[in-house]
């Protein structure tokens, strides 16, 4: 009996239970709705007082109420909306000897909610015609006109806003895997060009060091000239190599500002920080590019973690041989003393013969201004407006390791 109950009670996977465990969190914060089953005690205290009637329908739909209300929760979608209907069921049924039955008949309500269909429409209906039953039941065994008004009214825009809220709820879910699916694709995508790199780079190169090797090797008893002069060709061209290797991995290491402007709009948003951004001047040197983008970086995840804002603003400023980057956002400010990432972001900006400002007053936000001084031959490249949270084809199809 025990195994039969434990089976009927495991989770199917498309059940609220399994989302619920999909998103991190402990199913039995959902246990926190069952307090409001405290009025099924409380209602006797206003009618007819705790009577034997009553202790006795408690004790056998108590029991009931909770097992109905643990298969909405464990079922599949598709049969969820079966149990919330026993739940009305069982309250209509004790409707003439049982007013704490009432309580049920809410939760039976609000638990269509979770059914699989997205259509309110289709949900109100149903909600509509499970209170008409309601009604005409509890009018027929003389509940008071408050009752048939209040019940109705409390259950319709109960479960509307749950069923409204369920499907914000699913559609932030489904965003969510979206973009850690982007973020995995564009990193299985990084890794395959990274290794397409290392192999067109270092295969030709390690194959002419074989040869080499292997020919000096042969002419080492024959023509010890000859063997040296084809070692010393091949010491060329592993140093060669090695410089090219350090080259390519500066590359990979460094990030492109656009791609970092892309990171940084997926990070913000999801953490609920509309961002507006401008887009980075052409033609910066390498260094200068990969000092901005950590800087960047760096800020948009303290504003994800620590800002408390609604919104963040990135712009790029030049003037003349100087360059800015300012981000600023409307959080908490009341930056006080730099931490590890703030240090970090001063000694990169130092490095580069730049500087690094903030004005964090409490309440008021928090501006963070980057000045670097730029060479002389950098071209003039005129800024681009604001793109108010829509990044550009060229900016999202970029792949980037520093985006996943």
């Amino acid at each position: 009996m025990l195994g039969w109950l434990h089976a009927w009670l495991v989770p199917a996977p498309d059940s609220r239970v399994a989302a619920i465990r999909r998103q991190g969190k402990s199913p039995w914060a959902e246990a926190v709705h069952l307090l409001w089953s405290a009025w099924v005690f409380i209602t006797p205290a206003f009618g007819d007082g705790f009577t034997l009637r009553w202790l006795l329908i408690t004790l056998a739909s108590y029991p009931l109420f909770l097992l109905l209300f643990a298969k909405v929760m464990l079922a599949p979608r598709r049969t969820a909306p079966r149990y919330a209907l026993g739940l009305a069921g069982l309250s209509i049924a004790l409707l003439p000897w049982y007013p704490s039955g009432v309580t049920y008949f809410i939760y039976g309500c609000v638990s269509c909610s979770l059914s699989n269909s997205r259509r309110v429409s289709l949900l109100l209906l149903w909600l509509m015609g499970l209170n008409a039953l309601f009604v005409l039941v509890a009018s027929a065994v003389g509940y008071p006109w408050q009752v048939l008004l209040a019940v109705p009214c409390m259950t319709l825009i109960i479960g509307t806003v749950s069923h409204v809220e369920r499907i914000e709820h699913e559609k932030d879910a489904a965003l969510k895997l979206s973009q850690e699916e982007v973020r995995r694709l564009a990193a299985t995508a990084e890794r395959e060009r990274i290794g397409r790199d290392l192999h067109d780079l270092l295969g030709h190169t390690l194959s002419l060091i074989t040869l080499k090797l292997e020919l000096s090797r042969k002419l080492f008893d024959r023509d010890a000239e000859a063997a040296r002069r084809e070692v010393a060709e091949a010491e060329k061209v592993a140093r060669h190599a090695l410089a090219e290797v350090r080259s390519a991995v500066t590359g990979i290491r460094a990030t492109d500002l656009a791609a970092e402007l892309a990171s940084a709009r997926l990070l913000l948003e999801s953490s609920a920080v509309h961002l507006d951004y401008a887009a980075p001047p052409r033609g910066m040197p390498l260094d200068i590019e990969r000092c901005l983008s950590l800087v960047l970086r760096e800020a948009a995840t303290n504003i994800a973690r620590h800002a408390q804002a609604s919104r963040a603003r990135i712009e790029f400023q030049r003037d003349g041989h100087v360059l800015q980057l300012r981000i600023t956002d409307d959080g908490r400010g009341g930056i006080v003393q730099d931490g590890n990432g703030l240090c970090g972001m001063r000694e990169r900006v130092r490095a580069i013969g730049g500087n690094l400002s903030i004005d964090s007053a409490r309440g008021k936000g928090t501006t963070l201004l980057v000045t670097v001084p730029l060479p002389h031959a950098m071209p003039q490249a005129a800024r681009a407006e604001p793109r108010n949270g829509e990044t550009q084809d060229a900016i999202a199809a970029i792949d980037t390791p520093h985006a996943v």
